[in-house]
């Protein structure tokens, strides 16, 4: 693992504590259980939504004679009516904490989120023979939207790179640093749209990560592992040409390692490469709200057009559980159903 994957590592864990912090000792113990089956961010998630639960359970005082959310037993989670949790994800539809009067809101999706946060607290510690009852199990999972996936067809891609050459579309400030910062550009976002990586494993990458002998680089997984990826000849070609600046330029102390530098000479971080992204896009495909994830998704999309093999699509992306590639990139793919329904041979 790269330094900066380390700081980034300590960072996240910090912030978990932070939070942990204001939970009771047993949650804690939650935490532990799962460290080595969770991602860090993950853990995150489940603690803010669990915090958020607590916090309801006490301002709406359905745990009798407990003022703080540290003060919460496993007893008491253990008692709690199912009743409870349902009028919790209604309140979640729009309510305001008792520290502020900001209005926050919930769509399904989030509620079912925050569900499934409560239900893995839960799961563990029944496994465990903790608590007898799982009144999460009782509440049913708010319905979700599923939203039509955005990718790049392989047109608007040629569009995309053609416009970070040119600087076509770009404004005349824009146009000012283009000269500085193209190649650059050029490189990262082929990258992410020949390889798939996530933005954030493309900022953390290091200059030595990248073996042209091997056309391969290693990169650190959301788990922190790390793990080979292949690229291509235009991905290659792309990495040299950035090479070739970045191996000129002397990077700020702490900094030297970094494969992708800002113009202040320092690691790019994830909303500089978000803010670079959407200044191409909006030029080159403006009908269409593209993120860094999306070009994720238009990698996930063309292999899977190209090999049909949702497997070697699952394992290239990094995904855990092969149900998740399957319900992005398997269920909507006409033209391999098409293919396979020309290749049945009856007589």
């Amino acid at each position: 693992m790269s330094n900066y994957s380390k700081n980034i590592s300590f960072q996240l864990n910090s912030k978990l504590n932070d939070i942990l912090a204001d939970l009771p000792d047993f949650v804690r113990t939650f935490f532990i259980g799962i460290d080595a089956t969770t991602a860090i961010k993950t853990r995150i998630a489940y603690a803010t939504d669990i915090r958020t639960f607590f916090a309801y359970l006490i301002d709406e005082s359905i745990l009798s004679n407990t003022k703080s959310m540290k003060n919460i037993t496993l007893k008491q989670m253990d008692d709690l009516d199912s009743m409870y949790i349902e009028r919790y994800l209604a309140y979640l539809s729009q309510y305001k904490k008792s520290d502020d009067d900001i209005v926050y809101t919930n769509s399904n999706s989030a509620k079912a989120r925050k569900l499934s946060s409560i239900r893995s607290m839960y799961r563990y510690f029944y496994k465990k023979g903790a608590v007898k009852n799982n009144p999460s199990l009782l509440v049913d999972m708010p319905k979700k939207k599923e939203k039509p996936i955005v990718r790049l067809e392989i047109e608007e891609s040629a569009n995309l790179l053609d416009s970070i050459e040119s600087g076509e579309h770009l404004t005349k400030a824009q146009k000012r640093y283009h000269d500085k910062t193209q190649i650059r550009d050029l490189a990262i976002i082929t990258l992410m749209l020949g390889t798939g990586i996530r933005i954030s494993e493309c900022v953390g990458l290091d200059i030595n990560d990248i073996d042209f002998s091997n056309s391969s680089f290693r990169v650190t997984r959301k788990g922190g592992n790390d793990e080979i990826l292949y690229f291509g000849d235009e991905v290659r070609e792309a990495l040299e040409e950035h090479l070739k600046l970045r191996n000129k330029i002397i990077a700020t102390p702490g900094e030297e390692s970094a494969l992708f530098l800002s113009l202040q000479k320092k690691r790019m971080q994830v909303s500089s490469v978000q803010k670079m992204l959407k200044k191409y896009i909006s030029g080159a495909v403006p009908l269409k709200n593209i993120s860094p994830h999306k070009l994720r998704s238009t990698f996930g999309t063309n292999l899977y057009r190209e090999t049909g093999d949702i497997y070697l699509v699952a394992d290239v992306l990094g995904h855990k559980d092969v149900n998740t590639t399957k319900k992005h990139y398997a269920a909507g793919s006409e033209e391999l159903r098409k293919a396979a329904a020309k290749n049945v041979k009856l007589r």
